[in-house]
């Protein structure tokens, strides 16, 4: 069955307008979907909707800083939810009487939203469940939780929301295509959280750039800038060279960390020729940017990248290895390198690289792809085998 989805934008202008949406996450997860308002909206109405077509636990979403803000201690001091949902100690506002009808429930939503409510406002236990969101939202934890506290943010509303799971009138869990008739029902806004990880890698600012030095190297003159990933504080490099002026026709790298090969000089890959060659052409272009990203090992870091080694040696090829230790072929996306470059202002760009998923990603994620230029090194017989792998099983565009 086709679903049609509605976009991120028009989520959020419902959620403006105080509308309930209709949010459901990954098949591979709990394939749910939640019932999400704005806390400072909650209504009688809508909290009997959610609790008569809902049919689940009605919990409050709230961001860590609103968290902190009204006092809320975590329920339990060792989570063992399956999912480590970040339940806090149940509230009931102080101007309610048991607290669990809707208008009541209402009530404690909207004075918890309310920035003037302070912790000795409110009752504990109560009937509403206040839930803390990570800090990094859908692209650290893809959760109910974190998606409400994302899309209040992007509608620019206060970070306390509503949501509750919706269940069939015989008790199980209403899928995809149930969720889609429910939302045609009652006319409501019907997005997965998949969607809304894509809006944020491509609209929200996720990289900050915090230095900038001169870097007299051995290929010539460039200036290095660091960025910090705001999601998990990952430090990336970029070394530019010349002016990247109007950001048009750039000769750019987007080279993944390699110490072995980088650094250790190893000949299992030919990511430190490839650095070397990069570089040197980049020099004699006069302009252009090599990005040097922290995804050792294509992402699964560098010991792991050593214990695929150690299964290579046992026969186990590039891809067979990462998928023994429980990873992708390639774990690495490319929306902070994406970030990254358009702050320096590149805009179009030709591509200095063999893989054809990063050309794909980073022309998803914004930037024009004028061409990719090939990045071929010599074959030797320590990489052939690898070099073949990578060409056979992942796409990568090598004459050998």
């Amino acid at each position: 069955m086709h679903i049609a989805y509605n976009t991120i934008e028009e989520a959020l202008v419902a959620l403006q307008n105080g509308e309930l949406i209709l949010v459901t996450d990954d098949p591979e997860r709990e394939n749910e979907g939640d019932l999400i308002c704005a806390a400072q909206f909650a209504t009688t109405e809508n909290v009997n909707f959610m609790a008569a077509e809902g049919r689940g636990l009605i919990c409050m979403p709230v961001s860590a800083a609103e968290a902190e803000r009204l006092g809320l201690p975590q329920m339990v001091e060792r989570n063992t939810d399956n999912h480590e949902t970040a339940f806090t100690v149940s509230i009931d506002h102080i101007e309610t009487s048991t607290g669990i009808s809707a208008v009541e429930r209402g009530l404690t939503a909207r004075k918890c939203a309310d920035p003037a409510s302070r912790p000795e406002d409110f009752r504990r236990p109560g009937h509403m469940f206040p839930l803390v969101a990570r800090t990094g939202g859908v692209l650290e934890r893809a959760g109910h939780t974190e998606a409400t506290v994302d899309l209040l943010r992007l509608a620019g509303l206060t970070q306390c929301g509503l949501c509750c799971e919706v269940m069939r009138a015989d008790g199980e869990m209403m899928r995809s295509p149930e969720l889609a008739e429910l939302a045609k029902q009652y006319g409501l806004k019907f997005i997965t959280i998949h969607d809304l990880q894509n809006y944020l890698k491509r609209h929200d600012v996720l990289v900050e750039r915090v230095a900038r030095a001169h870097m007299p190297t051995k290929y010539g003159d460039f200036v290095a800038y660091g960025y910090v990933n705001r999601l998990n504080g990952e430090h990336h490099v970029a070394l530019v060279k010349g002016d990247i002026g109007d950001g048009q026709n750039l000769l750019c790298r987007v080279h993944s960390e390699c110490l072995t090969g980088d650094t250790f000089g190893s000949l299992r890959c030919d990511c430190g020729q490839q650095f070397a060659a990069a570089m040197t052409q980049i020099e004699r272009e006069g302009r252009g940017v090599l990005l040097y990203m922290r995804q050792e090992g294509r992402g699964i870091g560098l010991i792991n990248k050593l214990k695929a080694y150690e299964l290579q040696e046992q026969g186990l090829d590039t891809v067979a290895a990462n998928l023994a230790l429980g990873f992708r072929p390639d774990q690495r996306e490319y929306y902070i390198g994406a970030q990254i470059l358009r702050d320096l202002g590149v805009r179009t760009m030709r591509l200095l690289t063999n893989n054809p998923d990063k050309v794909y990603q980073l022309a998803d994620f914004g930037l024009e792809i004028l061409s990719r230029v090939p990045l071929q090194m010599q074959a030797t017989d320590y990489d052939k085998k690898y070099l073949e792998t990578k060409r056979d099983k992942m796409g990568h565009i090598l004459d050998y």
